[in-house]
């Protein structure tokens, strides 16, 4: 076994003497949020075990800021290290490519854009990270997310925005369950990024002065190369770049290398500014417009998630945010039968992009949300 991690046999009596209900598993990606959120635990007495999760194998490219690349999770180990802490490190790649890696690849074929962080959290940190968790003894598990549970005066449990809301990570929560909010704990839920970077130094954790970590963190040349890599049979065939009307304007890339709304690098001239408006693998088509085309009156929705698991009833008033840094709208959601729903915004909105998440908020409370379809028209 590789040094410093951790089999699915490890059992619990190699952790702190603990009941179970009451250990919680701290997410421990070697970045400052995770390390910050174990140090405030332990301080609270609670008790607390590291776990990092391998989940994309960077063991040769040394360098941090990458997803658990080999000087994270050795920030991770310092860290638990300095706190006091047991670390364990769980390797959990093959999950993480089947969860997130490939839908994601898949998505970029079939003309998506995908949000992989969502898939990340739905499918493995709160899922297969939780179950691992709870094979070692833990109840709880903790993560460095920046968001708020709360339990409402129905007992119902709430998933609210961070205190810090340019730093908030709710939008990336939505699919989250009554069962999985009953045993999270998100410490960072009521700091500011700069108190918790004040924290870590104040404690001298080997943390302290780290940067962001990249926004995919398991793509590292592009997301058009990584596709690329991934599926090296693609055949490299030039799209048609085409108007709603059917004008051809040339060839440009192949369709994977689009997305909804994109304007630059579109591969043809035409004398005014362009956006993609639609991405048609099967048809080897791209279609572009003005930015007026690019407006849409509300969007088709699948998948659709209620944290409290059912409706607030039909015709949910509520805010939504179709991308995670978008800054919202009001709307109304209608469900259209399953899981699917018809969302209608109160004013137009561009770049509503199948693949992405509709997350819907009333204040600061995340109702829950959807999976994007397609754009009404």
């Amino acid at each position: 076994m590789t040094p410093g991690f951790a089999a699915e046999t490890l059992h619990a009596p190699a952790l702190p003497g603990a009941a179970p209900a009451t250990l919680t598993a701290v997410a421990m990606s070697g970045g400052l949020d995770s390390s910050v959120a174990a140090l405030l635990l332990e301080r609270e007495g609670v008790p607390v075990v590291g776990l990092s999760m391998l989940l994309w194998d960077r063991s040769q490219q040394v360098r941090h800021g990458r997803c658990c690349g080999s000087l994270d999770l050795g920030d991770a180990r310092r860290v638990a290290e300095q706190i006091g802490l047991p670390h364990y490190t769980l390797r959990m790649d093959g999950e993480f490519r089947r969860h997130v890696v490939d839908p994601f690849v898949d998505s970029y074929v079939g003309g998506r854009t995908p949000s992989p962080c969502i898939s990340c959290n739905t499918e493995i940190k709160f899922e297969a990270f939780r179950e691992r968790a709870r094979r070692l003894g833990a109840g709880r598990i903790a993560t460095g997310h920046y968001a708020r549970i709360r339990r409402g005066d129905d007992g119902l449990y709430e998933l609210h925005t961070a205190v810090d809301t340019s730093k908030d990570q709710s939008y990336f929560l939505f699919e989250l369950t009554q069962e999985q909010l009953s045993r999270a704990v998100f410490p960072l839920g009521e700091l500011t990024k700069t108190e918790v970077r004040e924290l870590a130094r104040e404690a001298g954790l080997a943390v302290a002065e780290k940067g962001e970590s990249m926004e995919i963190c398991f793509v590292d040349r592009g997301v058009r190369e990584f596709v690329e890599d991934e599926r090296p049979e693609l055949p490299r065939v030039p799209a048609r770049v085409t108007t709603t009307a059917g004008e051809v304007l040339g060839e440009g890339a192949p369709t994977y290398r689009y997305t909804v709304g994109q304007r630059r690098g579109l591969g043809v001239a035409a004398g005014r500014r362009l956006y993609v408006l639609d991405v048609q693998p099967e048809a080897n088509r791209v279609v572009v417009g003005d930015r007026d085309e690019l407006l849409a009156p509300g969007l088709v929705g699948r998948g659709l998630h209620w944290i409290a698991g059912e409706a607030p009833g039909d015709g949910v008033e509520v805010q939504v945010r179709i991308r995670s840094r978008h800054p919202g709208v009001a709307a109304t959601v209608e469900s259209g039968g399953g899981a699917s729903c018809r969302v209608e915004f109160s004013e137009p909105q561009a770049g509503v992009a199948p693949g992405q998440a509709a997350v819907f908020y009333r204040g600061t409370q995340v109702l829950g949300g959807c999976w994007i379809e397609g754009p009404l028209r």
